[in-house]
């Protein structure tokens, strides 16, 4: 694998891309092109769209108010998706914005939010954490966007994992005997993984025995130690990435 261009300037833009394709700018995008980078006519940045790889465009027009870029060549073909679900109970906006980063740099391909009786934030801004998700591709090089569900309540959700039957829920149990979890996460091996975490204060028991009777569930432990949800998301997923996923 090559290395990546982490100085490289990256920009998501919500079209399909192809050669000779001239682009105007949004206000935001001419704000941090021109305005924050300094980019001026003839600089370039690369450009994609979750579809069509990434793309090395030139600034062809520069002003404080307006920026069209002109895609030159395709320099990333678009990889295929890798399935790996993360479906969390929401929490308080600014952590649960680091927790949204934090899952899309890990490789989470989709995210959805599942209300529980201890769930606090209810009310859900998916379009800011569609802002998140694009604001971490863009940083770290990643060319799949992560998708976004809309939120749904616990037993719902579970009744859809059971009904795909391709799905294995890896379900992060504080309750659940402390062993090595990469041993368990490779039973979910030829399924999509979907690593399920609970609120701040956990699964309350009756949610805990409903969540086991589901099949393809695999209850795994992140350590002795009590894990903020935020951190067990990435530790959950470190464990999903080692044992069965992109980084063997």
């Amino acid at each position: 694998m090559s290395l990546y261009n982490f100085e490289a300037r990256r920009v998501y833009v919500d079209m399909p891309l192809h050669s000779a394709l001239d682009i105007e700018a949004s206000a935001d995008q001419v704000n941090y092109l021109v305005n924050v980078l300094r980019l001026k006519q003839g600089d370039t940045t690369l450009l994609f769209n979750g579809i069509d790889g990434e793309w090395l465009a030139k600034i062809t027009e520069a002003t404080r108010k307006k920026c069209v870029l002109t895609l030159e060549k395709q320099v990333r073909p678009q990889p295929q998706k890798t399935e790996l679900w993360y479906a969390f109970a929401p929490i308080k906006s600014a952590r649960l914005d680091y927790m949204v980063q934090k899952a899309v740099e890990m490789g989470a391909s989709r995210l959805i939010p599942v209300l529980t009786q201890r769930t606090q934030g209810t009310r859900l801004k998916l379009e800011r954490i569609r802002a998140n998700v694009i604001e971490a591709a863009e940083q770290c090089g990643i060319l799949c966007l992560a998708e976004v569900e809309q939120e749904v309540k616990l037993e719902p959700f579970l009744q859809r994992c059971e009904a795909l039957k391709t799905v294995s829920i890896i379900f992060c149990d504080e309750n659940s005997a402390v062993n090595n979890p990469l041993s368990a996460v490779k039973q979910a091996l030829g399924t999509i993984p979907c690593v399920l975490i609970g609120p701040e204060g956990g699964f309350n028991e009756a949610e805990r025995i409903t969540i086991i009777k589901v099949p393809n569930t695999i209850s795994i432990s992140l350590g002795p130690r009590i894990l903020r949800a935020d951190t067990a998301a990435v530790a959950a997923l470190t464990a999903v990435q080692c044992a069965i996923g992109d980084w063997g």
